[in-house]
């Protein structure tokens, strides 16, 4: 099974400290050493898109590092670390993946299997490569430019969406995050946590990695940060676990 990592923000922030907890888990703390990427939603309205994957472990991979240590900033986040169940270890096969409806890029990264699904899918949205989660991100897709015309309102969407999941869950462990750069939707088939930072920050402790951070020495007092994981980063916050068969919506750093 994979391992999925979100941030969602109401400004600007950097990933590193999550972000270097995470990657221990590809290889290092964890067996998932097939590969792994992340998005970065930025620029004008978050439309703009920075996106990285490799094969190589995350623990090692010096893309990785390079993530860890530039000061990239965004409000929305996707990224992924791998074991393979379903498909290849290819640079293909490596999540989060990237399409764009309604004039817009849309992230997706899923943890779990799903089993005999075998959508029958138009022109627009096609696999590149063999796994079972881009196949179902490229239905996801589909089905939402079958439903809206144009692009709805979030809550519009994330009705669509909870039926979408539902269906899809039938066939197996179905937890993903998608983001379009103005929300985060985040659902648990199986396990997936959150934990929502805000005014007065506190002094937070990796759990894969001997690093603490001082969050009030990097955020402003009106700062809120909701960071989406399939197991808890740290080990001093208040992490909450999703019900099963729950689809949550972060805008702006927190659940709506």
């Amino acid at each position: 099974m994979c391992q999925l990592l979100a941030l969602n923000c109401n400004s600007p922030t950097h990933v590193g400290f999550s972000f270097t907890g995470f990657a221990q888990r590809g290889g290092r703390t964890d067996e998932h050493r097939d590969g792994w990427g992340i998005a970065f939603f930025e620029g004008g309205h978050d439309k703009g898109l920075r996106h990285f994957v490799d094969v190589q472990p995350a623990c090692e991979s010096p893309m990785a590092q390079f993530v860890r240590n530039y000061p990239i900033r965004s409000r929305n986040v996707i990224a992924h670390i791998r074991k393979a169940t379903l498909g290849a270890v290819a640079l293909e096969n490596c999540h989060p993946f990237v399409r764009e409806l309604w004039g817009r890029y849309w992230v997706f990264a899923h943890n779990g299997t799903l089993l005999d699904f075998k959508p029958k899918l138009h022109a627009g949205f096609q696999p590149v490569g063999s796994t079972d989660s881009e196949l179902a991100f490229c239905w996801i897709m589909q089905e939402l430019a079958k439903s809206h015309a144009g692009m709805p309102r979030i809550d519009e969407l994330s009705l669509t969406l909870r039926e979408l999941a539902a269906r899809l869950a039938e066939r197996g462990t179905f937890n993903f995050l998608l983001g379009n750069g103005l929300a985060l939707w985040a659902h648990a088939s199986t396990q997936l946590h959150y934990v929502e930072r805000s005014h007065p920050f506190a002094h937070a402790q990796l759990r894969d990695e001997d690093l603490s951070i001082d969050f009030s020495q990097h955020n402003q007092p009106g700062d809120k940060i909701a960071v989406v994981v399939t197991a808890p980063l740290t080990t001093n916050e208040n992490w909450q676990a999703f019900a099963p068969h729950t689809l949550k919506v972060f805008v702006d750093g927190q659940a709506i």
